[in-house]
């Protein structure tokens, strides 16, 4: 099976394409051996991900697999694949196909410095069938159609005959496996929506990972993404910078684990502004959210008109009092926004919520409160929990803009705004003040309901404000283990394949939060 290491770090496909140059002139990496290990990799990764399709040598019927090549080393990757069946037993010459993009290859414009060449030589030695692409003929039936048109040296948008390719083929694909190589053809850092690209089920992403597979825009083409180690040394990668892809797993690290003679109070203190007429639920969910993270105590200030509603509908714990009554204790956290509409007195309960937060306390801020914070600049801890309609209208960009491109702008706004943002989408991104990003990957459509973004604002609240507790905290760390929860949460078997109340998600994220940081129950 090919290795597989833990490199979290995202690249550009600028960068991959240095990495690339690097491996052969000071790793002693040459062309032809760099493609062999991507292939192979590529091959093993995808066979174990869907064993059935090679559940025994030579099946009857033989799977069916065609190869769409282009001149760059992802087509060398995909017959690498093809060639790796081949030879073992798993594939039958006659069920393949090759589909070059271009004329070229069948004439001596190719040499022998190229890994196509002697490829397509192999091949063809081997009895597999080779031809052009002919727009007249399009000849998709397959069980397996590998992507390999395109890959990461492409420069603006896909042109010619790879994107007529990539056009036919997302309408002409049927029940076939679209499998793209590194990335979807098409895909690139300069990619936007409406340009062309290869809608794939799955790709095999290569190590280091390209951070544009992720963009939120693109995310949906790429299918399920399957990471590929084991091609270039570690060592190479490890000096690498750029967006961080993360993962529960990796994440619950950040938040210490609770002591066992901890009490409320140090457990850290969460205060809460939410709810309005109509939205009442929002602030009974944001409160149990905040629960569910860990957080000792709970607060609630809600207005007095609906103040004996959601004293009704919030739990034993969390303590619901109306906006004019005094607080009882000093928050170690304020969370503000939930369902709490734009009425008259917030912009003042907002800026005394920022002379707080200019004295070290973390302040979230979701919804509403993101809205009515628009012209206000804050002092390096406060987080934003926009969706993505929410941050366009926050930056008065384009949602088209943001979904295809959004790092440089969530890099942009959180320099000048200096806050945090965790930008909610089918892909989470943070990004701090300082340049920091990351990804968390989603693609969780049980969790797209009202009330889970009230919900995660919680864990965000309960978790600035136990570590604020304990003598400092880091709101990128927060929004990272916050998220990722969230998503490990809507991803678990007892519920991603279902459609779920938010509170019954938080019941659910306590039981991971406690394992995490109680040693509780382990629902892995």
């Amino acid at each position: 099976m090919a290795r597989k290491h833990d490199f979290r770090k995202l690249v550009s496909t600028q960068d991959s394409l240095r990495i690339d140059q690097e491996a052969q002139s000071q790793w002693g990496f040459n062309p032809f051996a760099l493609v062999e290990a991507a292939g192979r990799s590529c091959a093993q990764v995808l066979q174990e991900a869907f064993p059935g399709f090679f559940a025994q040598q030579y099946a009857q019927p033989p799977v069916r697999i065609v190869v769409l090549v282009g001149s760059g080393n992802n087509g060398a990757d995909a017959l690498v694949m093809l060639r790796f069946w081949l030879l073992s037993g798993l594939v039958n010459p006659s069920s393949a196909k090759i589909i070059l993009s271009r004329p070229a290859f069948s004439r001596p414009a190719l040499t022998e410095t190229s890994p196509v060449w002697h490829l397509l030589s192999s091949l063809k030695k081997m009895q597999v069938p080779i031809t052009l692409w002919d727009e007249t003929e399009s000849d998709f039936e397959a069980d397996i159609i590998l992507d390999g048109l395109a890959g990461t040296g492409l420069r603006g948008a896909l042109e010619g005959i790879p994107a007529r390719i990539a056009e036919e083929l997302n309408v002409l694909k049927e029940k076939a496996l679209v499998v793209s190589v590194d990335l979807p053809s098409g895909l690139s850092d300069e990619w936007k929506a409406g340009m062309p690209i290869v809608k794939a089920d799955v790709t095999l992403a290569i190590e280091p990972q390209k951070y544009c597979l992720y963009n939120p825009a693109a995310r949906p083409l790429a299918g399920r993404i399957l990471s590929v180690g084991g091609i270039f040394p570690p060592e190479l990668l490890a000096c690498q910078k750029g967006p961080e892809l993360l993962d529960w797993e990796y994440c619950r690290n950040f938040i210490p684990r609770i002591s066992p003679w901890v009490h409320k109070y140090q457990r850290g203190c969460v205060e809460i502004r939410a709810g309005s007429q109509g939205c009442t639920g929002a602030a009974v969910i944001a409160a149990r959210g905040a629960q569910a993270a860990g957080a000792g105590l709970v607060r609630l200030i809600v207005d007095p008109c609906v103040y004996p509603i959601v004293a009704s509908m919030a739990a034993g714990g969390i303590m619901v009092s109306p906006e004019e009554e005094e607080k009882r204790f000093k928050p170690d956290a304020l969370l503000i926004g939930p369902g709490w509409g734009r009425g008259a007195g917030r912009n003042k309960q907002i800026e005394k919520a920022l002379i707080e937060e200019e004295s070290g306390t973390p302040l979230i801020l979701d919804a509403d409160g993101i809205a009515l914070s628009r012209d206000l600049y804050f002092h390096g801890n406060t987080l934003l929990t926009p969706h993505i309609g929410e941050f366009a209208s926050y930056t008065g960009l384009p949602i088209e803009e943001i979904l295809s491109q959004p790092l440089p702008i969530l890099l942009k706004t959180a320099a000048e705004k200096k806050a945090f943002i965790l930008l909610k989408s089918h892909v989470m991104i943070i990004a701090s003040p300082e340049g920091r990003l990351a990804i968390v990957d989603g693609m969780a459509p049980n969790l797209a309901s009202g009330g889970s973004g009230d919900l995660l604002a919680g864990f965000c609240a309960a978790l600035s404000a136990r570590m604020s507790k304990e003598g400092g905290f880091d709101l990128f760390d927060c929004a990272a283990a916050a998220a990722t929860l969230f998503i490990k949460t809507g991803k678990s078997k007892e519920l991603a394949a279902r459609f779920t109340d938010p509170l019954e998600l938080a019941d659910y994220a306590a039981d991971l939060a406690g394992w995490a940081w109680l040693g509780g129950k382990n629902h892995e």
